[in-house]
């Protein structure tokens, strides 16, 4: 009975302490500041979609027209670079570095553009010998840096003043 209340204890006091110092699980962020917003990128970009699907589990109404009394969010560039990292004997590529640029634009009602570019970087290994399998880890590589490129940009937006 006394080990359950000073674990009770522990527990709460814990929760008091993380609550107090501001923490958050990563996940969804409030972004109550921006009740709706308008994304512009090129047709058809993947991290475009993935941005506004975030966007709107966040409950961000996403604007189809650009409106000077709401916040603007323009997609500038993401592209992928691959760099060679080393070779097999026989000098074909044995490992990639996947380095992916994001450059953006937020534009919020009253002040001035503020511009943002950050990079997200993956090792690659490859093998000839295993090309489909390869390929189709590359797309989930890609994937995966282009959830994080958008969860990254959300963060970022919770944080401009």
């Amino acid at each position: 009975m006394k080990k359950n209340l000073m674990w009770t204890g522990l527990l709460l006091a814990g929760s008091l302490l993380l609550t107090s110092c501001g923490f958050h699980l990563r996940g969804s962020l409030p972004l109550e500041r921006y009740p709706a917003i308008f994304v512009d990128a090129k047709k058809h970009s993947e991290l475009a979609s993935l941005l506004s699907e975030q966007l709107e589990s966040n409950a961000v109404k996403l604007l189809t027209k650009l409106d000077p009394k709401a916040p603007a969010l323009m997609l500038q560039q993401d592209s992928l670079e691959r760099r060679t990292l080393s070779l097999f004997p026989n000098g074909q590529v044995a490992e990639y570095e996947l380095i992916y640029r994001v450059k953006y634009q937020v534009l919020l009602p009253g002040q001035d553009i503020q511009e943002f570019q950050f990079e997200l970087t993956r090792d690659y290994q490859d093998d000839p010998n295993l090309a489909l399998a390869k390929a189709k880890e590359l797309d989930l590589l890609l994937q995966e840096l282009r959830s994080q490129a958008a969860s990254r940009i959300i963060r970022q937006l919770n944080r401009i003043n």
